[in-house]
């Protein structure tokens, strides 16, 4: 079940790319025409908005940006060339997806870290929950075995020793509260809130969903050596087109640095 999901997803999201792209008329493959870069709303595409409007013109680079909401469809649009880069995952993520999908896409440069979160509306701290309590847990490879190590982390489960980005509920060897887990899609976890005992967020769905990690998370991944920062993304062998350098260098500037702590106030960190 949980495989056809993902698969129907990324067949239904590919469809809705090539009227959404089409569209637009750009090739992406252009290194004289404008860069498309796919991105998350938040915080990516704010970021890329903000370097669109403040800092591209200067440098010379004229720059798209096309929202999608889901975590397939950026890469497939980049590795076809649809887009020319993207703007919305960490480097598990992508191993697993090149790994999964025969897709070659590589990171350019790591922008910032949105850190995974445990939200509840039901109780103020991690240790209220009571036996038995549900937790929602994203459904994609990274981000579920991700969501377990930070419930591991903070002494709710254990984990067998060992265990990578591949891990599952069925790698857990502790849960003193038997705890249950509700496999979503990452997008539906923090919908899910009022109908489960807690769920684990990304950052950004969190951020979407009005929820303000640095305050509202009953637990929070730390920044310390974390290999989960957001990066700028292309095919590989496109490295170095002229505009993706640029964007790499606007994307890592002071200024880029100053709008991410003043707008997201702890809630996604600036990793350069």
């Amino acid at each position: 079940m949980r495989n056809t999901a993902k698969i129907t997803t990324a067949v239904l999201a590919a469809g809705a790319l090539t009227l959404g792209l089409s569209a637009c008329g750009a090739d992406s493959s252009d290194t004289d025409g404008p860069l498309i870069v796919a991105a998350s709303p938040v915080p990516h595409a704010e970021i890329l908005t903000f370097v669109k409007d403040n800092l591209a013109k200067k440098e010379g680079l004229d720059l798209q940006v096309k929202e999608f909401t889901d975590y397939v469809t950026p890469n497939t649009a980049t590795q076809d060339g649809s887009v020319g880069a993207n703007y919305f995952q960490n480097k598990p993520y992508l191993d697993d997806f090149n790994k999964k999908n025969g897709t070659d896409i590589v990171p350019v440069v790591t922008v910032h870290l949105e850190p995974l979160g445990l939200y509840s509306h039901k109780v103020k701290k991690a240790d209220d929950l009571k036996s038995g309590a549900t937790v929602a847990i994203p459904n994609d490879t990274v981000n579920e075995a991700r969501a377990l190590k930070l419930l591991a982390a903070n002494g709710l489960i254990t984990l067998k020793a060992g265990v990578g980005n591949e891990a599952t509920p069925s790698d857990i060897t502790k849960n003193p509260k038997n705890l249950k887990f509700k496999e979503l899609e990452a997008a539906q976890t923090p919908r899910s809130l009022d109908d489960v005992d807690a769920a684990v967020v990304n950052g950004n769905y969190a951020i979407e969903s009005d929820l303000e990690p640095s305050k509202d998370a009953l637990v929070l991944e730390s920044p310390k050596n974390n290999p989960y920062g957001n990066f700028l993304a292309v095919k590989k062998g496109n490295e170095d087109d002229p505009r993706v350098k640029k964007l790499a260098k606007l994307l890592t500037s002071p200024e880029v640095k100053k709008f991410i702590q003043d707008k997201y106030a702890g809630s996604v960190l600036a990793s350069f």
